[in-house]
């Protein structure tokens, strides 16, 4: 537990500071437009990957153990997973799209 905080904490300050090194002058002043909306979106789509990742793994880990609990059930459970990946993989295809949107609008 103590990893994970001291991790967040690390990420939290690197994305707070990491801007501020890497910003440059304007030319004549003239304050940069920066799109927020596109920005929030690619943040939202790496929130999405990561949380199907983790429903992917642990959708093959059940399947995993049903099929090695009972051989005979492996067709049924196969089709059974192999669905619920699509339904869960396209979450993310999902806000991919919106993401394009976002980013191609502006």
């Amino acid at each position: 537990m103590r990893k994970m905080v001291w991790l967040f904490s690390a990420v939290s300050a690197l994305c707070i500071f990491a801007p501020a090194a890497f910003a440059q002058a304007s030319p004549a002043g003239i304050a940069p437009a920066t799109n927020w909306i596109a920005f929030a979106a690619a943040i939202g789509l790496g929130i999405a990957a990561a949380g199907c990742g983790i429903g992917q793994g642990k959708a093959t880990a059940s399947a995993c153990e049903g099929i090695a609990r009972n051989p005979g059930a492996g067709g049924p459970l196969r089709i059974a997973f192999i669905l619920g990946l699509v339904f869960i993989e396209s979450l993310t295809l999902y806000m991919f799209a919106v993401v394009l949107i976002e980013v191609f609008k502006s």
